[in-house]
C-alpha cells in the first residue's frame, strides 16, 4: 500500500469550490460524448444493417450537412463556452487579500514559497503545500527550466507552468487533510517521480504552522550538524540559522517538518533520509540531488539525525 493518503486520487471526488466546477464540466463531456458516440453507433448500425428505404436516406447531401458539419460545430461550439464560462474565474491572479503562494516547477521537485502582502517571499518551502481551510488560494505557477504541470485533482485543475511565464491556480479546501498532486506534463527523467502533497489545516493550527516555519532552524549540537557543513552540503542547501546557503536545492531549514522525501516518493523518517542521501539515483534515477556512497554508516546516521531533528 502506498504510504500517501488518497493515492491514486480520487479525481472526481471534489473537496473544495474550485475543484467542483472542473468535476461538473468532466461528467458534462463524459455525457455528452457517449450521446455522441450512441448517434454515430446508431446511424452506422442504419448504414450497414438498416432497410434499404432507410439506407438510401442517409446518402443526402443535406444530412452530410447537417450530421458531418452543422451537428459537430453546434456540439462543440456549446461545450467550448459553457467550459470557458464555468472555469473563468480558476485561472485569475490574486484579489487583494488573498493568500498566495508560489510554486517553482524544477527539475524534478517543488519549490515553495509562501508571499506576504507585498508579494515578496516570505517562507520557503519544498515539495508540499500548507493552506487554511475554507479559503481561497492563489498559487503563483512559474517554471525554472522545462514546461511543467500542476494538478490537484481534489482541489484544482491541471494548470501548464511554462518557462518565462506565471500562470494562476485557485484551490481550497472545505476540511483539513491530505491531498496530492502530481507534475502532469512529461518533463524528461523521473517526471512520473515528481509529486506534490498539499496539507490542510484549520486556521487556527495553520497560523501555529506558518510561525513556526517563519523562525531560523535552531542551532544543533548534533555531530550531524558538523558533518552536514563538511561535507559541502550547504553548498546547494539553505538551512537558515546557519552558514548553509545555497540555493541550488531545497530548502532545509524545517526538512524534519515535511512528510515525505524526494518530492514526494518516500516517507519522510531517519531510515529513508540515510538512504536517500547515500544513493538517491537509486531511488529516484536521474534526479539532481548526487548520490554520496562515500560516506560512512555513522556519517549517514548523524546527518540524517541531524535533519529529522529541523522540524
Amino acid at each position: 500500500m502506498d504510504f500517501r493518503s488518497g493515492w491514486p486520487p480520487p479525481v472526481l471526488d471534489p473537496a473544495g469550490p474550485f475543484a467542483g466546477p472542473l468535476t461538473t464540466v468532466a461528467w458534462v463531456l463524459f455525457v455528452m460524448g457517449l450521446a455522441v458516440f450512441l448517434i454515430v453507433v446508431a446511424v452506422l448500425g442504419v448504414a450497414l444493417f438498416g432497410p434499404p428505404r432507410f439506407r438510401r436516406s442517409l446518402q443526402t447531401e443535406r444530412l452530410v450537412w447537417i450530421g458531418g458539419i452543422a451537428f459537430p460545430v453546434v456540439v462543440l461550439s456549446a461545450l467550448l463556452v459553457y467550459g470557458l464560462a464555468t472555469t473563468a474565474r480558476l485561472s485569475d491572479a490574486a484579489d487583494e487579500g488573498e493568500m498566495r503562494v508560489r510554486v517553482t516547477g524544477e527539475m524534478w521537485w517543488w519549490r515553495v514559497a509562501y508571499l506576504d502582502t507585498e508579494g515578496r517571499e516570505a517562507i520557503q518551502d519544498a515539495n508540499e503545500v500548507h493552506i487554511p481551510t475554507g479559503q481561497p488560494v492563489v498559487i503563483e505557477l512559474e517554471s525554472a527550466d522545462v514546461i511543467h504541470s500542476l494538478w490537484i485533482p481534489r482541489l484544482g485543475g491541471k494548470t501548464d507552468m511554462i518557462p518565462g511565464r506565471r500562470n494562476f491556480m485557485r484551490i481550497q479546501a472545505d476540511t483539513p487533510g491530505v491531498y496530492t498532486g502530481q507534475c502532469a506534463e512529461y518533463c524528461g527523467g523521473p517526471h512520473a517521480l515528481m509529486g506534490l502533497v498539499v496539507i490542510a489545516h484549520t486556521p487556527e493550527d495553520y497560523d501555529v504552522w506558518r510561525a513556526r516555519q517563519a523562525q531560523p532552524a535552531p542551532l544543533s549540537s548534533l555531530p550531524g550538524a558538523q558533518t552536514f557543513t563538511a561535507a559541502g552540503c550547504g553548498a546547494c542547501h539553505t538551512i537558515r540559522g546557519t552558514s548553509a546557503n545555497g540555493l541550488a536545492g531545497p530548502d532545509l531549514t524545517h526538512v524534519g517538518s515535511r512528510r515525505t522525501l524526494g518530492a514526494g516518493i518516500l516517507p519522510n523518517n531517519q531510515g529513508t533520509m540515510a538512504g536517500w542521501i547515500s544513493d538517491s539515483q537509486a531511488i529516484k534515477p536521474g534526479n539532481r540531488m548526487p548520490s554520496y556512497p562515500v560516506m560512512t554508516g555513522q556519517e549517514l546516521q548523524d546527518i540524517s539525525a541531524y535533519l529529522e531533528s529541523l522540524k
